[in-house]
């Protein structure tokens, strides 16, 4: 269960450790310090760079706090795992407060798979050193050697002599011990684990599927006002004339202009509404640069140069000697669309001014980055700024963007009353940051001897996370242009952050050019992989997927639908082997099965790993059959799920979760990795069905049905 921590109104925390310590009362506080490299940012407001801390209170519970969030992605159990098997407690024992930036670490935000990978072993540590500490105590309660104490739950006790026992509470009371702890602690080996490692059900499942968590929608306050703001109709649009007569005139209502703020609000939600209907404004719109079919060569007409971000030998070279040789060359390009991250909670968030500070309940994956943007709007010291976050309905990304934290601060503020702000399903799709469409160009030759002789790899928009040089080619470069978040010109909306931002694309594009050489070469699509890899990992994984689902070899196309893809995210390797069904007809693609096997590292949850990957491929689906934005310019075309079409339940394949042992490993990601490989393991075996090899996602009905008449 996730709590916060009662705190008198308007208390600061940023204090030194002493008072910190006297803040949270009696009992054992273990901090914990990390490099700040692995954070991305310092620690703000405390003499330590400190990313985590627990404390067993005098009862004997444990409260761990921690600044990543909770957004269904399993963390508040993983975590609760890594301390529970440390400190030798039970989950039961256990209280996780997460995301409140007045009593958690400051922390840069949840995503890219690092709250198990990076806080995951600073927890383990505080944990571990806590552990230290209480058997020292039980030492000298007892009378006896350290060596000749155990400690389960919760109780520390004579090895061999049960009877002498004390509890954790029973040392913690009276005491008023802090200890910092760097990245050295004794941990228990894996071979000793008894909760990290086991299935363990979520601590927040009963709360959610019974309806009693509490998200930021839910959040009531007294004289709560609830908001509707006057949005511009395209991007790029500027307003030229406004009237809010009506709306002043209507009963309730209140009515604020500020800037670029407009925005009506009522104690019933339905009231603002209305009141915003009649809200008269008129725009001037700008012209449209392009759209979802031109976006293409929009940008490869417009990008910047692109930048080397990996090589080896001379990639150039080796194609022109290809050529002259007479050896296959294969030049493609792929392409992606926009896709939006439509989580089912829109971005909600209340915000409360009181005795000068403001408290907002943000349903955000960035409490500490919210923190500073609306001390900024409200002319606040960051001290003045308190964000908690609730449990979030989805995120995926793009709830790094904060805009309506910021915006039901700055009417709280000026309305003097409590405030929510929640974004209606036109505007999540509007202001979205979505996934940014993408261009890929990517050049190999296949040598006489049936393997890659050179890769030329160039990538427009989407970054290079998951384009490295899996394969062996001596001559090879990857290049990229205007990264993501850094291409502003050639986008007419806000993009950013999509699980496993970018990788999709590039493992989509890279995977299909070595499918397209296997069948060129008349060579089985895994032998053809093997061959050309020397990654331990990765033939690993391939095997075991490919082996899981019963891979018959064979060159292709071999009308069976069979495809493969391996991608690397977040430290953990993934392959997938899928089998497919297509409609010639319709042009409907059927999943009929998806094997993933997946190399973690050291699991901690078996059962929320395997859930994770499930997740990845149902989502995963949508961007590769359905999920394209339309748009014209600035102009989004969807803005719904009438016609923005994600995923349906109906569409699961059968999915296989195989997690590849390899406990030698510290654990790494797993809420992204299983996404990635999804769009070229459907691609190829939508080759090996039907012999077309399609570059552009996603795999619509009418996209196929036009590649196979034609």
């Amino acid at each position: 269960m996730t709590r916060s921590l009662e705190i008198e109104e308007g208390a600061s925390v940023e204090v030194d450790r002493r008072t910190f310590c006297k803040l949270l009362g009696g009992g054992i506080v273990v901090l914990v310090a990390t490099r700040a490299s692995d954070l991305a940012a310092q620690q703000r407001g405390y003499p330590e760079d400190l990313n985590a801390y627990l404390r067993i209170d005098p009862e004997g519970r444990v409260t761990i706090f921690s600044g990543k969030i909770e957004m269904g992605q399993g963390v508040q159990t993983s975590l609760a795992q890594m301390a529970a098997e440390e400190l030798r407690v039970g989950l039961d024992q256990l209280t996780m407060v997460m995301g409140d930036t007045d009593l958690c670490p400051w922390d840069a935000g949840t995503w890219g798979s690092l709250s198990t990978r990076i806080f995951g072993p600073a927890l383990r540590a505080a944990a571990a050193e806590a552990r230290t500490v209480l058997l020292n105590l039980a030492a000298d309660r007892l009378g006896v050697p350290l060596a000749q104490l155990e400690a389960a739950r919760g109780v520390v006790s004579v090895k061999g002599d049960a009877r002498r026992q004390v509890s954790y509470g029973a040392l913690a009371k009276g005491q008023a011990i802090t200890r910092l702890v760097g990245e050295k602690a004794v941990l228990r080996a894996a071979a000793d684990f008894d909760v990290m490692g086991r299935p363990t059900k979520r601590l927040d499942a009963r709360d959610k599927v019974t309806g009693r968590a509490q998200y930021a929608g839910d959040v009531r306050r007294p004289g709560l006002l609830h908001a509707r703001l006057l949005r511009p109709p395209v991007h790029g649009a500027t307003r030229v004339s406004l009237d809010l007569a009506k709306a002043k005139a209507l009963p309730g209502v209140v009515v604020v202009e500020e800037g670029d703020l407009v925005a009506v609000l009522h104690a019933d939600p339905e009231r603002a509404e209305q009141a915003l209907a009649a809200v008269d404004a008129r725009w001037t719109l700008p012209e449209p640069a392009f759209d979802t079919e031109s976006v293409g060569d929009h940008f490869t007409k417009h990008a910047p140069e692109p930048e080397v971000r990996e090589s080896r030998g001379d990639a150039t070279a080796a194609l022109a000697a290809a050529k002259a040789a007479g050896d296959r060359v294969f030049d493609v390009t792929y392409r992606t669309g926009y896709v939006a991250h439509a989580p089912i909670e829109p971005h909600t968030a209340v915000a409360e001014m009181k005795d000068g500070r403001v408290t907002v309940w943000a349903g955000t994956q960035t409490p500490f980055g919210a923190q500073p943007r609306i001390a900024q709007a409200l002319g606040l010291d960051e001290k003045a700024v308190r964000v908690v976050t609730p449990f979030v309905g989805g995120g995926f990304g793009g709830k790094a963007a904060v805009g309506q934290a910021v915006e039901a601060a700055r009417l709280a503020k000026l309305t003097g009353r409590p405030v929510m702000v929640a974004w209606t399903r036109s505007e999540e799709f509007f202001f979205d940051t979505f996934d940014p469409a993408a261009v890929v160009r990517v050049a190999s030759a296949l040598g006489a001897d049936g393997r890659i002789s050179a890769w030329d790899y160039h990538v427009i928009a989407a970054g290079t996370r998951a384009a490295e040089i899996l394969y062996d080619p001596p001559d090879a470069r990857v290049r990229a242009s205007a990264g993501r978040n850094a291409a502003g010109s050639l986008h007419p909306f806000a993009v950013g952050a999509w699980r496993a931002p970018g990788a999709g694309t590039n493992v989509f594009a890279r995977e299909s050019q070595i499918d397209l050489m296997a069948a060129a070469a008349k060579e089985d699509a895994l032998a053809f992989r093997l061959r050309n890899t020397s990654d331990a990992r990765a033939q690993r994984v391939l095997k075991v997927a490919a082996e899981r689902l019963g891979w018959r070899p064979g060159p292709g196309p071999t009308g069976r639908g069979q495809g493969l893809a391996v991608g690397i995210d977040s430290g953990t390797y993934c392959a997938l082997a899928v089998e497919v069904r297509v409609d010639r007809a319709s042009g409907a693609i059927r999943v009929e099965r998806v094997v993933a096997a997946q190399d973690m590292g050291l699991v901690v949850n078996p059962q929320g790993a395997t859930l994770q990957v499930e997740g990845c491929v149902t989502m995963g689906l949508g961007y590769v059959l359905s999920e394209e934005l339309r748009f014209r310019g600035g102009d989004v075309l969807d803005r719904d799920f009438a016609t923005y079409t994600i995923p349906q339940f109906s569409w699961l394949p059968q999915i296989e979760v195989v997690l590849v042992p390899n406990d030698g490993l510290a654990p790494q990601g797993g809420g992204e990795p299983a996404i990635v490989p999804m769009g070229g393991a459907i691609a190829n075996a939508v080759f090996d069905a039907t012999g077309v090899r399609f570059h552009r996602l996603p795999l619509t009905p009418e996209r196929v049905r036009a590649a196979l008449a034609g």
